[in-house]
C-alpha cells in the first residue's frame, strides 16, 4: 500500500505534516532495545487521528544469511479509542519517507534548473531518492558512486531512460552536481568537501549515529545554510553535525530546522545548502496516513 504511493504524494504530505508537528512539539524518543543479533528500534508517533509506532530490527550479521541488514514494520492505531487499524512494511516506508523527505527540501533549496544529480550509494535509498529528486526538479544526467560495481551497473541500468542519461560515477563528478545525495552506510566522508561547485543542494540521509559523519568538515565550512530535521535530535544522533560542531567549522546558532522552515525562516541561498537527515517518526505517520487515505478513496 505505502509503496504504491506516487512521490507526489508523499512529498506533499511530508510538506503538510512539518506545521503540525512542530506546532504541537510532539516529539517522542525512539530507543533501542539490544539484542543478541543487533538491536531492536522503537520508533512512535501520534497525530490527531491516528497513533503509529516502527519497529526496525538491525542485523549486524544478516548480510551473511542472505537477509536485508534493516528489516521493519508499522503499526497504526486510531487515535480515540487505540483500535488497531493497519500493519504495514516498514522497510520500504522507510525508503519511501526518507527520500521523500529529502526530494522536498530539494524542491525547497535546490536551484531551480538543477539537472546534474550525483548519488553516493547504490541501495534501495539511492534508487528512491533519484526517483523522488526528478519528480523536483528538471534532472537529465545521474551518476551514481558505489563500492561494488554490480549493484551500481544494476541501478543504473533500472532508472536509465531516453530522458534520464544515468550512469556509474566517481568522486570526480561532484563539481557539476547541482544535487549530491549521501546515501550510504560509509562511518567516514564519501567526497572532498573543496570539489563542490558553488552553487549547490547537498542532501546526508545515510550516517545516522554521533560517530559516523558521510560530509567533510569542508562542505560545513562553505556552507551558507545547513537545515536539520530537529536540532535537538540532529545535535544527539548526527554524526555529521556532532562532528563539525566539535571542529569548530560549524556553530550551534547556525543550525536551522524544520521550526524555522515552519515558521517562513529558510529560503534557498546563493551557495551551498546542507540538509542533514536523520529521519523523525511524525514522517513515518504521516506517509501511512496519506498511504491509507489513498486506499480507502479507491
Amino acid at each position: 500500500m505505502v509503496a504504491r504511493l506516487p512521490w507526489p504524494k508523499v512529498i506533499d504530505a511530508l510538506e503538510q505534516a512539518v506545521p503540525a508537528a512542530f506546532g504541537a512539539g510532539q516529539f517522542f524518543d525512539r530507543f533501542a532495545i539490544p539484542t543478541i543479533g543487533g538491536e531492536l528500534l522503537v520508533m512512535p508517533a501520534a497525530g490527531e487521528n491516528a497513533v503509529g509506532v516502527k519497529l526496525v530490527g538491525v542485523g549486524a550479521e544478516n548480510g551473511r544469511h542472505g537477509l536485508p541488514r534493516v528489516q521493519a514494520l508499522y503499526v497504526l492505531f486510531d487515535a480515540r479509542n487505540l483500535s488497531p487499524l493497519a500493519i504495514l512494511d516498514g522497510t520500504s516506508l522507510t525508503t519511501l519517507r526518507t527520500a521523500g523527505q529529502s526530494a522536498m527540501i530539494v524542491r525547497r533549496l535546490a536551484p531551480q534548473n538543477a539537472r546534474h544529480l550525483i548519488v553516493f550509494g547504490s541501495g534501495p535509498q539511492a534508487r528512491a531518492h533519484v526517483e523522488a529528486i526528478c519528480s523536483v526538479r528538471p534532472i537529465e544526467s545521474v551518476r551514481i558512486v558505489g563500492r561494488r560495481p554490480e549493484p551500481v551497473a544494476v541501478l543504473c541500468a533500472q532508472l536509465s531512460s531516453d530522458r534520464l542519461d544515468v550512469r556509474a560515477g566517481t568522486p570526480d563528478d561532484v563539481p557539476t552536481a547541482d544535487v549530491v545525495v549521501c546515501a550510504t552506510t560509509s562511518p567516514t566522508p564519501v567526497f572532498d568537501g573543496k570539489s563542490l561547485g558553488e552553487h549547490v543542494c547537498v542532501v546526508a540521509v545515510g550516517s545516522h549515529t554521533p560517530d559516523a559523519s558521510e560530509l567533510d568538515h569542508t562542505v560545513f565550512s562553505r556552507a551558507s545554510l545547513v537545515l536539520v530535521e530537529h536540532r535537538q535530535t540532529a545535535l544527539r544522533e548526527a554524526g555529521d553535525i556532532i562532528k563539525a560542531l566539535a571542529a569548530d567549522v560549524l556553530q550551534a546558532g547556525e543550525i536551522r530546522d524544520f521550526g524555522d522552515l515552519a515558521a517562513g525562516q529558510v529560503h534557498p541561498v546563493a551557495g551551498i545548502s546542507i540538509y542533514k537527515s536523520v529521519g523523525m517518526s511524525y514522517q513515518d505517520l504521516a506517509v501511512v496516513e496519506e498511504a491509507l487515505q489513498t486506499a480507502v478513496s479507491r
